[in-house]
């Protein structure tokens, strides 16, 4: 009686050839190989460049590429290309269309795709083995977890070469490599999580550090009480918010308004001063850039525009972008998409704009400094902010909120603030706004050493009080009421008329304007 056959004994009366026993150990040493790269610390990149050079080898292989679909799964994109012997037309960062490719139909499918010669393969794949020689191929999903994550393709420059046992296997190999792929996925977005984690942890540290001009918004007057209404009004939407105001004037402060009355508020209102950025760098700042992008580029960096991802960018002095990054912003205001410098991986991100500017946009886009598309992207919902010598009011609130802030801080005791030094700080015109205020009380507080503040206005002494600051006045207001006359085409009265606009009565407006001289139907 013949002895039974023991698992792996080949039939009897047929002895597998040497060339079976080799291919057969090539195989079971691929999926070692494979195995083994899937608990490697290679890089994503690397990784599946270790194991297309794996497969190419085992299959004996011509051409071993990998796609992965973009993020609308429109297109598919080779992010690896293991061709040694390639004349370049086959090559990494190639595009396949989903709809009407080989590479497509496979990643449709989720079945393989074999071409047993050249002229089988669909259009855009033929005329690329033609150039490359290539006779045959297959197309393969790579399949985890009932996902289809991409495409393994094979090529090689004699016809037929895969048998049906050579696709089983080669489906094995690839069901390897979506795992490969998937947990080279998860890494990414851990490692980029982390990277924004940390970063964003060193940003707010430094905003904490970097304290804003002053805590809170402060005052009682009409204009700015008008403002305030109009932060209210526009924090709900998503519409861009430009800030125009002179320096000084708390652009910062409104802009933190927005965010924290809007839907964002729970997440980060990233701030960046494009002045005070170096040209060359601004790029970087706002987009990031990743290692290697540029000259001293020695770690991956994340951009403000991505930091601010589901929250507020606050980009102030907006005027000072360069011209040659205006259009990349511009992109990606639209499109809520870019690229970080040194990457061609599109990001998505989902960012409300506020933007401030002390530059007057429109004379800068009449003179080629700014573009014009940008600014009326920019300019969706304008909003100025009152400069203080329109709302001299508000003047000793503020002094009492700094004089407060600043003898907590140094530990003094001032109780009085002497009602002349008010009244003197209320005639001087501030060309830097609350910031010269804050600036001149925390001086004050520092050389007051008794319960009084002592506080003087050198400047109004050095200019005289007496006729030199009334022209300045008279200066000031006749040029705040041009300037709102020709926004509302010379109309005094009315619900949106210059008087209302200034929070005066309508008689008191045109008292003033025959008094300075302004005739609003001859605007200057």
């Amino acid at each position: 009686m013949r002895p039974a056959l023991r698992p792996g004994d080949a039939p009897q009366g047929i002895t597998p050839s040497r060339g079976d026993l080799q291919r057969e150990g090539e195989r079971l040493k691929l999926l070692l190989d494979l195995t083994n790269a899937l608990v490697s610390n290679l890089k994503p990149r690397d990784l599946l460049l270790a194991i297309s050079e794996s497969i190419r080898q085992c299959m004996h292989s011509d051409l071993v590429s990998v796609w992965l679909p973009d993020a609308e799964q429109r297109q598919l994109r080779s992010v690896t290309m293991d061709f040694p012997e390639g004349k370049g037309f086959a090559r990494e960062d190639l595009l396949q269309l989903v709809e009407g490719s080989g590479v497509g139909k496979a990643f449709r499918t989720g079945k393989p795709v074999v071409s047993t010669r050249a002229a089988d393969m669909n259009e855009p794949e033929h005329l690329l083995a033609v150039a490359e020689g290539l006779a045959s191929g297959c197309c393969l999903p790579l399949i985890s977890h009932n996902r289809i994550l991409g495409v393994l393709g094979l090529g090689w420059r004699i016809e037929n070469p895969s048998s049906s046992e050579d696709i089983e296997f080669l489906m094995r190999a690839a069901g390897q490599v979506a795992i490969a792929i998937e947990n080279a996925s998860a890494y990414r977005e851990i490692a980029e999580l982390k990277d924004r984690l940390a970063q964003e942890k060193l940003y707010l540290e430094e905003e904490i550090r970097s304290e804003a001009d002053f805590e809170g918004i402060i005052g009682q007057s009409s204009v700015l009480r008008q403002v305030l209404q109009m932060v209210e009004t526009v924090a709900a939407s998503d519409s861009t918010v430009l800030l125009l105001g002179e320096t000084g004037t708390g652009k910062e402060l409104i802009a933190r308004a927005i965010h924290d009355r809007s839907r964002r508020k729970d997440r980060t209102l990233i701030r960046l001063n494009c002045a005070a950025i170096p040209t060359g760098l601004l790029e970087s700042e706002l987009f990031g850039h990743e290692r290697g992008a540029f000259t001293g580029a020695i770690t991956q960096k994340i951009g403000r525009l991505e930091l601010a991802d589901q929250g507020t960018l606050f980009l102030d002095e907006v005027g000072d972008i360069p011209l040659e990054v205006q259009p990349k912003l511009l992109r990606a205001l639209q499109e809520q998409e870019f690229e970080r410098l040194g990457s061609a991986r599109t990001k998505k991100v989902d960012v409300r704009l506020v933007a401030a500017t002390n530059r007057d946009l429109e004379k800068m886009v009449d003179e080629n400094l700014f573009r014009r598309d940008l600014y009326y992207r920019l300019n969706v919902i304008p909003i100025r902010i009152p400069p203080l010598r329109e709302r001299p009011e508000d003047i000793p609130l503020l002094v009492r909120y700094f004089t407060e802030k600043y003898a907590r801080r140094m530990q003094k005791r001032i109780k009085t603030i002497p009602t002349t030094s008010l009244r003197k700080l209320a005639q001087w015109h501030w060309p830097g706004n609350v910031r010269e205020l804050q600036n001149l009380v925390e001086r004050a507080v520092v050389l007051s050493r008794t319960e009084t503040l002592e506080i003087s206005v050198p400047e109004l002494a050095a200019r005289g009080m007496g006729a030199a600051t009334a022209e300045i006045h008279r200066f000031d207001e006749r040029d705040r009421i041009v300037r709102i006359l020709r926004e509302t085409k010379g109309r005094v009265g009315g619900a949106d008329g210059a008087a209302t606009r200034m929070g005066l009565k309508r008689t008191t407006l045109i008292s003033r304007m025959k008094k300075l001289g302004i005739d609003p139907r001859r605007l200057p």
